[in-house]
């Protein structure tokens, strides 16, 4: 046992299992590690998109006697993508926050089944030198401030994926191999989006291979004729695509299916994470990036303007403390109230245009327009003065006059 190991020994430890490379080490590795404690592992089904079936064969065979496997789809989108979609949320300008936003619904249900099973700790797979370890144990410790969090990653001699490998050989561990026989990319996959990180993209220089991607065609194989699509909203949630009502889940996984066909939501990115390093992904998020684009047209037609301004202006804060995995927070709740204020009325429906890896809006209304075609015709109008600008005008710019007519005065004191 390392020495890092200075809490009591657990007697029940719940496991973020994903049946992958790490995880599957750890779980040997805590066998060998906590030889009292009964090892429990928990599964996610957020939408990944693969058989989770491998994962609770795995966990048996690996002497596993309690194994969690959840479906939490619809309680993902509905209570965690959703209201952070209706932020707007963005990290540094075009992250649509696919990983960030999964972690504290995993840490929720963790915590849950730690009260279930009566278990006194949990463990995680996500390494020392990356976001996810914040998020995870900020969420344990909002929930239960007692737990105790087991993060091999941080204690352990295995310091590298190469050195995962071989201990995984060396105890029989079966490990996944990409399509030439390699380990594949360290991905991480939701309904939101799908990340690859590793091998040749540590470079942020070299392009990632077409085969890597999983969710889209290529942009430039992506069908030649466009695909319109109608996306129906009722308080700033989606809930229909082309008129048919769907449940949260159903309605992103029809616009992955929908986006991912014309090659939209590709995004290659270096970022600046939590812990103070630059690192470099790239994301595959089709159904949310027509999302995205589709909400703004929604809110442009129903939002007034002070309100659609002072979302733009919180936003990057709210988008920061998803990032950061502050979802269960003072901070992030009051905002979150903010936010979900402005949405009483943001009802209706967006046409956008699918092509080529890009989505546009074509066409949007609403019940709660504040369009008014009689106020911004060109034509002749009965409603507005157009004389009454002038006023406007010489009011908004008396300061400039002022300051203009002081810096001249000075300049011929000189």
């Amino acid at each position: 046992m390392t020495s890092s190991h200075s809490k009591s020994s657990p007697k029940k430890i719940v496991l973020a299992f994903s049946g992958g490379l790490d995880t599957s080490v750890i779980l040997r590795w805590l066998q060998e590690n906590y030889p009292a404690a009964e090892i429990i592992t928990f599964t996610a089904d957020l939408g990944q998109g693969e058989e989770l079936e491998p994962a609770r064969k795995k966990a048996a065979m690996m002497g596993v006697k309690q194994i969690f496997i959840d479906d939490l789809r619809e309680e993902f989108v509905r209570d965690f993508v959703f209201p952070m979609f209706r932020a707007n949320a963005l990290y540094e300008g075009v992250y649509l926050l696919g990983t960030s936003i999964a972690r504290p619904l995993i840490a929720k249900r963790q915590i849950e089944i730690v009260r279930q099973v009566g278990a006194d700790a949990v463990a995680h797979g996500a390494t020392g030198k990356g976001n996810d370890q914040v998020r995870f144990e900020l969420g344990y410790y909002a929930l239960k401030p007692d737990i105790q969090v087991i993060a091999p990653w941080r204690v352990w001699a295995l310091n590298s994926r190469t050195a995962l490998i071989d201990y995984a050989e060396k105890h029989q561990i079966p490990i996944a191999k990409d399509k030439r026989g390699e380990p594949p990319y360290s991905t991480d996959a939701n309904l939101l989006h799908i990340s690859y990180e590793g091998k040749a993209l540590e470079d942020p220089w070299v392009e990632p291979d077409e085969d890597m991607y999983t969710r889209s065609v290529a942009p430039e194989k992506a069908p030649n004729t466009p695909q319109y699509v109608v996306i129906g909203f009722e308080r700033g949630d989606p809930v229909a695509v082309d008129g048919v009502a769907l449940s949260p889940a159903a309605l992103l996984t029809r616009l992955n299916e929908l986006g991912g066909a014309h090659g939209i939501g590709r995004l290659d990115l270096v970022e600046n994470r939590f812990v103070g390093m630059k690192s470099r992904g790239v994301y595959e998020t089709p159904g949310g990036t027509v999302l995205s684009v589709a909400r703004r047209g929604m809110e442009s037609l129903t939002l007034d303007r002070g309100a659609a301004h002072l979302k733009d202006e919180i936003m990057p804060r709210y988008a920061e403390l998803i990032y950061n995995g502050m979802w269960f927070t003072p901070e992030r709740e009051m905002l979150q109230v903010l936010i979900d204020q402005s949405q009483a009325r943001v009802t209706g429906e967006v046409r956008v245009k699918l092509f080529k890896g890009s989505v546009r809006v074509v066409g949007r209304r609403s019940p709660h327009s504040l369009y008014n075609q009689h106020y911004v015709t060109f034509e002749a109008d009965q409603v507005y003065n157009q004389k009454d600008a002038e006023g406007f005008i010489k009011l908004n710019a008396l300061r400039l006059r002022l300051l203009e007519m002081r810096n001249a005065q000075k300049g011929q004191n000189g």
